[in-house]
């Protein structure tokens, strides 16, 4: 009989992966990075070999360190893009036993917020692309599901965390800034509501860039002043429009 080391069992385990819902702005509406699937170069497997899928891959159980390294690595591979441990957000864990053809996988689904940047497909991609929220194709795997779920999520989320700090440039005027919420919580807001409100709670800077303003119709500049923001989060603070 085969003697049992320490966390050996004999029942079989599933694989892991991660997925990355990556969202980015490009000051007129959100768009969502995407990798064409090609064929896996170290297994033989063609499931959805050529569809549109989100970034992420298998744990490597001896050199990631949780599934957010997972994620960290799998995204930088298939697409490029250097992010932090911190930038991914913990979305949900997918379970379904049909979820992928190849062997039962267990994905932990990972959102991150960043500015657009050029993304080179490598590794199983053929290629990557950031797609709007409006033209978003059918996706492999589970993949359709995981993004509705991730979308959900980054709505709930804009209400407590500096969305627009990750997505936003540095300098930028309010109506970029309501567009970005509009185009993340699917609704419209009265422009002059929105202005007061976000001056109201002390979150912007007006920038001084020595440019002359000829009434209206130059639109006042404005970064975002982070310091207070963590201030009113600390006290319990709530974005609601």
């Amino acid at each position: 009989m085969k003697k049992k080391g320490q966390y050996i069992y004999e029942y079989k385990h599933p694989a892991v992966t991660a997925d990355c819902v990556v969202f980015g702005y490009d000051g007129k509406e959100l768009k969502i990075l995407l990798i064409k699937r090609g064929p896996e170069k170290e297994a033989s497997s063609t499931a959805f070999t050529g569809s549109w899928a989100l970034p992420g891959g298998f744990m490597d159980v001896d050199k990631d360190q949780t599934i957010a390294h997972t994620a960290q690595r799998e995204l930088k591979e298939e697409t490029g893009l250097k992010l932090g441990i911190k930038d991914f957000r913990e979305v949900a864990a997918f379970s379904d036993r049909d979820r992928d053809p190849r062997e039962r996988v267990i994905t932990i689904a990972h959102y991150a917020l960043v500015k657009l940047a050029a993304v080179e497909a490598s590794t199983d991609a053929e290629k990557a692309e950031w797609f709007s929220m409006k033209d978003v194709p059918s996706l492999a795997f589970d993949h359709d599901q995981i993004l509705r779920v991730a979308c959900s999520r980054l709505r709930q989320d804009i209400h407590f965390e500096p969305v627009g700090f990750d997505l936003m440039p540095e300098i930028f005027t309010l109506p970029q800034l309501q567009n970005l919420y509009e185009s993340i919580l699917e609704v419209k807001f009265d422009r002059r509501n929105f202005a007061n409100k976000m001056k109201h709670f002390g979150m912007l800077t007006v920038v001084e860039d020595g440019t002359p303003r000829h009434g209206t119709r130059t639109p006042i500049k404005y970064r975002f002043d982070k310091e207070n923001y963590d201030r009113l989060k600390a006290k319990g603070f709530q974005l609601e429009f």
